[in-house]
């Protein structure tokens, strides 16, 4: 085992015997539900199915980042115990959080002389970015040095591949990334927005589909036309939904059945209170490794 802590925000949004069983530490994010605050805590603080029902019914939430002075005494905690550190944050196209947590990072190396905190921005959310850390944590546990894992980690995070679809645009209208207008409209006739991530880690729409059935083909679609080897890909997939396994279910299936060469079954999370606080329920997100994401 390599002598230097790994970690990553919550917003990773895999499961916590995930982290543990990987040897991760993390550190949590923050949310609002009507006015309560709440950490971002893998579910634990409320369930998932419990948020999402409350986004469903009306509740208004509210997103807060970890600040420097959060991040400063989490490192400090690793940095007495003489260990140094590698952190991968949230996309900073997203957040703060790698700026807030890269500002830490600097007071905490002046306070201990000697020590190294090396922080690394994802360029990813949700389960790709769990994706990521999947295959840093192989190498962290094979024993790779630190420096050299955080530069693996950069060369190769614009491999990870997101795409996503929303069949419910309340939260879209909520948070002003679309008008009510559109949002009714899209809403009687059955639009589904097809989104992915660009190479700086922003949220891009890419197309407005009608029907989910035509959503979930036009999603499995780009895995097939971006994925690495194509139907021939051998690598992980990891799929995370909100309070909507189902679909969720459907596109593992779909992608099994396309992909006989898989690494694994399709890992299926939910996304997190954080994500979640912005997509509302109903929302699928597809993740794989493919050649290196390009474009705005």
């Amino acid at each position: 085992m390599s002598d230097y802590i790994l970690s990553c925000c919550s917003t990773a949004d895999v499961r916590k015997e995930d982290f543990e069983r990987r040897n991760i530490r993390y550190i949590c994010f923050h949310y609002y539900l009507n006015g309560k605050h709440y950490r971002d805590d893998l579910g634990e603080s409320m369930p998932f199915a419990e948020f999402y029902q409350a986004m469903a019914d009306g509740a208004e939430t509210k997103t807060s980042q970890i600040n420097v002075s959060e991040y400063l005494d989490y490192f400090e905690g690793f940095l007495r115990e003489g260990k140094d550190i590698l952190h991968i944050s949230l996309s900073s196209g997203l957040s703060g959080s790698f700026s807030a947590a890269t500002a830490a990072s600097l007071i905490a190396m002046e306070r201990f002389p000697g020590r190294k905190v090396r922080v690394v921005d994802s360029l990813g959310a949700s389960s790709g970015y769990g994706l990521l850390m999947d295959s840093v944590a192989e190498k962290y546990a094979a024993g790779m040095p630190l420096d050299a894992l955080a530069d693996w980690a950069e060369a190769n995070r614009l491999n990870v591949h997101h795409w996503f679809f929303s069949t419910d645009l309340s939260s879209y209208v909520r948070g002003g990334r679309i008008s009510r207008a559109a949002g009714f409209f899209g809403g009687i006739v059955g639009i589904c927005p097809l989104l992915n991530m660009d190479e700086p880690g922003h949220l891009i729409p890419r197309a407005r589909i009608r029907g989910k059935k035509r959503v979930i083909e036009a999603l499995v679609q780009r895995m097939e036309q971006y994925a690495q080897d194509g139907a021939d890909y051998s690598g992980k997939c990891y799929i995370s939904h909100s309070a909507c396994l189902e679909d969720a279910q459907t596109v593992a299936e779909m992608v099994t059945a396309r992909f006989p060469k898989l690494c694994g079954q399709v890992e299926i999370y939910d996304i997190g209170t954080t994500i979640g606080s912005h997509t509302g329920p109903g929302t699928v997100a597809l993740f794989f490794w493919g050649e290196t994401r390009k474009g705005k």
